[in-house]
């Protein structure tokens, strides 16, 4: 019989993808204790397995190395920068992968934190907290212009939602989507122009040696200094100490974060900044979105391919 474990904690904890998996796969092997797992400790909670469903942990060639018995992987979420994918191919280790089913969690995520920005709400609140009723104005989020860089899934789904509100929407990503772009009326432009010309500028892109720190006090300094910057993408894409001081310095409205180049972030100063929403890597954790992702993950335990440069997954 196959064998699978879980090394998601939230995927074992979930009674529903708990139970679905049990249906397809009886003798499933569950995180139950919450455990992070990484290096050793991950290859020894795998060991005696045929396949497994993984979330946010490190798959390097000293796991597949260590575990030729364990021929499929199948990911729980949608990046794949924890991946090795390289080894991955070179082992002939197949990957179960379905982009974009947590797109519509964080993309109405992104849409919280952009109104919330533009109207101080986090500072407003705090106010009221501490005893002070002062009112802030605001701007709408309607008719402002908004910079999506990486138009990937969600990308795409944030741009039709943006297009709601009336706003004027810019795209950059490396790949160009042409049809989309006309059918919805988004602009595709460079990145300098996104930066200097967005009300609103939101990251959506793989983290990888081509996005790793795209976002530097280079980049910072062409942004409007009341213009928000939002990351509920990848950490690493920018340089949260060269975020920190434009905030700090009043170079930049405001920003919100849901992902941080180090998890769980040290720097308390930049989380503790009025102009800063801060929340925990929570972007595709809405209801509906878990269960998408656990339902893909299990299928992808018997839909699965060894990985493919340009082919499969989209970005490898």
């Amino acid at each position: 019989m196959t064998r699978v474990a879980v090394t998601s904690r939230s995927f074992s904890l979930h009674p529903v993808l708990h139970r679905e998996l049990l249906d397809r796969y009886p003798d499933a092997t569950f995180n139950d204790d919450g455990l992070k797992l990484a290096g050793n400790d991950l290859v020894a909670f795998l060991k005696g397995h045929d396949k497994a469903i993984t979330a946010l942990e490190v798959l390097d060639a000293d796991v597949f190395k260590a575990l030729p018995e364990l021929t499929v992987f199948s990911k729980y979420g949608v990046g794949f920068d924890m991946i090795d994918l390289d080894a991955m191919a070179a082992a002939g280790v197949r990957l179960g992968w379905t982009g974009g089913t947590n797109k519509r969690s964080v993309s109405e995520l992104v849409i919280a934190f952009a109104v919330q920005l533009l109207r101080h709400t986090p500072e407003a609140s705090a106010q009221v907290q501490n005893g002070v009723w002062r009112q802030h104005v605001g701007r709408q989020l309607s008719d402002r212009t908004v910079g999506i860089i990486g138009c990937g899934h969600v990308g795409k789904d944030l741009a039709i939602l943006l297009r709601a509100f009336g706003c004027r929407v810019l795209a950059h990503d490396i790949l160009d989507f042409p049809e989309f772009y006309t059918e919805h009326g988004i602009e595709p432009v460079g990145l300098k122009k996104l930066l200097m010309a967005s009300d609103v500028v939101t990251l959506h892109l793989p983290l990888d040696d081509t996005t790793r720190n795209m976002i530097t006090a280079k980049q910072l300094a062409l942004m409007k200094p009341d213009a928000i910057l939002i990351n509920a993408a990848r950490g690493g894409l920018m340089d949260e100490a060269a975020l920190k001081a434009a905030l700090k310095e009043g170079r930049l409205g405001g920003a919100a974060l849901d992902v941080f180049a180090a998890e769980p972030p040290d720097d308390r100063k930049l989380l503790q900044l009025a102009n800063v929403i801060v929340t925990p890597h929570l972007g595709g954790s809405a209801e509906e979105a878990i269960l998408a992702m656990g339902r893909a993950a299990i299928d992808g335990l018997d839909k699965n391919r060894v990985p493919e440069k340009g082919v499969f997954p989209t970005g490898y």
